[in-house]
């Protein structure tokens, strides 16, 4: 099994992409700490991850919150290695209406709680360690009505060359995956009606080369490439999995 005896923490677990990178952790011999908002979501995702999986509620906007599921993770395991920082959200609107509210909130998590977890993950990573950090094909193409979004995923992108070059000394490896259209509840959850939502989701699934929404399991796949060791000489790097959208 490619993670046999490691640790992995893996933010927004709860649910799509974090969850079913979870459970493939699980069945590849991790054990894996699950961190998400919802207290009905995380006892679920503890009963599907079995005896392996350890969940722990917390707003990662919020650095004490942080604290304490490092400190959880050290108690529990007392090290770390691997980090899958993956808890996001996003809010759809046209630059006329978006608010001060939505660039803290989406920043909030998506930038502010990531570098966070990273932060005071690191010192649990020894050599051979892995972060995976999740960013997204909006940051490579031009997205009407998701300008906040995408410069949040950006700077996520950024982060992988940043940080993957202050950790190589230490032999901890930092890479992203970079999902495209993937059928999860997340776009349910960027505040568009039934009808728009429908609409968006028939024209983006017509540009993507593989004509179909990608599932969270074939990110899952990626992000455990990126995990284990079959990645081992890869760092800094974007494993895209969006069915070519951004790519060809």
């Amino acid at each position: 099994m490619k993670l046999e005896g490691k640790i992995a923490l893996v933010t927004g677990g709860t649910s799509g992409i974090g969850l079913a990178t979870a459970d493939l952790f699980v069945r590849e011999g991790a054990q894996v700490v699950v961190v998400g908002t919802d207290r009905a979501r995380l006892d679920a995702a503890v009963a599907r991850l079995g005896v392996r999986g350890m969940a722990v509620q917390a707003d990662l906007r919020r650095s004490g919150e942080v604290d304490r599921v490092i400190e959880a993770v050290r108690e529990r395991h007392g090290r770390l290695d691997v980090l899958f920082a993956n808890a996001g959200l996003g809010r759809a609107a046209p630059l006329e209406a978006v608010t001060e509210e939505q660039i803290d909130e989406q920043f909030g998590v998506n930038f502010k709680g990531l570098f966070l977890t990273v932060q005071k993950a690191a010192p649990l990573l020894g050599q051979g360690g892995s972060i995976v950090l999740t960013t997204s094909f909006l940051n490579a193409v031009g997205t009407p009505g998701l300008s906040i979004l995408s410069a949040t995923k950006a700077a996520v992108r950024s982060l992988a060359r940043t940080l993957g070059a202050e950790l190589a000394p230490r032999g901890i490896r930092v890479n992203a995956v970079s999902p495209g259209p993937i059928s999860t509840p997340f776009a349910s959850k960027m505040g568009l009606g039934d009808q728009d939502l429908t609409a968006m989701a028939e024209s983006v699934e017509a540009q993507v080369p593989l004509q179909r929404f990608g599932e969270a399991d074939e990110v899952a796949r990626a992000a455990l490439f990126l995990a284990s060791s079959e990645s081992s000489f890869i760092t800094g790097t974007e494993l895209v999995v969006d069915g070519g959208l951004s790519q060809v």
